[in-house]
C-alpha cells in the first residue's frame, strides 16, 4: 500500500511531456515531475519516491529527501507565518504547515521547534504539531526499568529543566541541576531512566547511576591530559567555573573522578595540577 508522507517503491507506468506517472496502487497514478525523473529510466522501472501533496493539494511524488517524514519527531525552522499558521522548512519545495491549533506556543519566524509530523487523513496533507503530548503514550510505562538506557530528543527548556522525547514513545524530564553539559533543543542524546512516577511521568538522567557518570568524566580527564602532554593545571582548589568549562561537570563530580583515578594509580596529584602516569 502506498503511503502519503513516506518513501515508497513505485513503478513507472506512463510517460508525459512534464514527467512520468507512477503506479500509486491505492492512491491511483501519481505524477513524478520531469526534474525528479532519474536519467536513463525505462518504463516499468521502479523508483524510490516520497509522496505528499503539492500546493494545489494534488498527490505528487518527488525524489528529494525531506528532513523528516510522517511519524518522525524533528527540529525544524519556521520560514514564514500566515493566517493559516506557521510554515516550516522540511527540505521540500512546499513548506510544512503547523496550524495554530497544533502550536504548543505561538511560533515565530526564524525560530526552530521540535515537532511531530502527522498525516491529516481528511485532507491527505502532511502537517506538523508542537503539541508533542498528543502523540506520546500517557499509559503507565511498565516496560521501562530504572537505569534502562534510552534515546532522547531534547524538545524544550524550562526553569525546571529540559523535556525530552524518550524512544519516540514517551515524554520525560531532565532536571537542570543534574545537567553537567550544554544541551540544545533538537539535540539527541543517550540517557537513562531515573524514575517512573505513579502518574506515569518519567524522570531521566544523562548519566548512569552511581559511578557511571564518574567513569565517563574519568575518560574525559584522561583524554584532556593526553591532549596536554600528560599534565593539566587544575586542582581541588580550582574554581567550579574553570572545572565546568573544561569538563562540563560540577566540582564535586570532578573531585570524585580524580579520586577514583588516583586510587587506580592512573594519575599523580601535584601542587600545581594533576599528571598522567606512565
Amino acid at each position: 500500500m502506498t503511503k502519503i508522507g513516506k518513501f515508497n517503491k513505485l513503478q513507472i507506468i506512463r510517460e508525459v511531456d512534464f514527467g512520468v506517472y507512477l503506479d500509486g496502487q491505492n492512491l491511483g497514478d501519481i505524477l513524478l515531475p520531469k526534474k525528479y525523473v532519474p536519467k536513463n529510466y525505462k518504463l516499468n522501472d521502479f523508483v524510490i519516491a516520497f509522496i505528499y501533496t503539492d500546493s494545489e493539494d494534488r498527490i505528487i511524488a518527488t525524489t528529494e529527501t525531506p528532513l523528516a517524514t510522517v511519524d518522525d519527531f524533528a527540529l525544524l525552522k519556521v520560514v514564514t507565518v500566515s493566517s493559516a499558521g506557521a510554515f516550516l522548512d522540511w527540505g521540500l519545495s512546499k513548506d510544512l504547515l503547523v496550524p495554530f491549533s497544533e502550536q504548543n506556543k505561538k511560533m515565530k519566524k526564524g525560530q526552530s521547534y521540535v515537532v511531530k509530523l502527522f498525516l491529516d487523513e481528511k485532507t491527505n496533507r502532511v502537517a506538523a504539531s508542537s503539541k508533542l503530548e498528543k502523540f506520546l503514550s500517557t499509559d503507565f510505562p511498565d516496560e521501562l526499568e530504572i537505569g534502562q538506557e534510552v534515546d532522547l530528543l531534547i524538545s524544550d527548556e524550562s526553569e525546571l529543566g529540559f523535556t525530552a522525547v524518550i524512544d519516540n514513545l514517551y515524554l520525560g524530564m531532565i532536571y537542570k541541576n543534574e545537567v553537567y553539559e550544554p544541551l540544545k533543543t533538537g539535540g539527541r542524546k543517550k540517557g537513562f531512566i531515573k524514575k517512573v512516577r505513579e502518574d506515569g511521568k518519567i524522570d531521566v538522567t544523562l548519566y548512569k547511576a552511581g559511578y557511571g557518570k564518574v567513569t565517563t568524566l574519568s575518560d574525559k580527564i584522561i583524554s584532556k591530559l593526553k591532549e596536554n602532554d600528560g599534565f593539566i593545571s587544575v586542582t581541588d582548589k580550582s574554581s567550579p567555573d574553570v572545572i565546568y568549562q573544561l569538563f562540563g561537570a560540577s566540582k564535586k563530580t570532578y573531585k570524585k573522578a580524580v579520586g577514583a583515578l588516583y586510587k587506580k594509580r592512573v594519575i599523580s596529584l601535584e601542587e600545581e595540577g594533576i599528571r598522567l602516569k606512565g
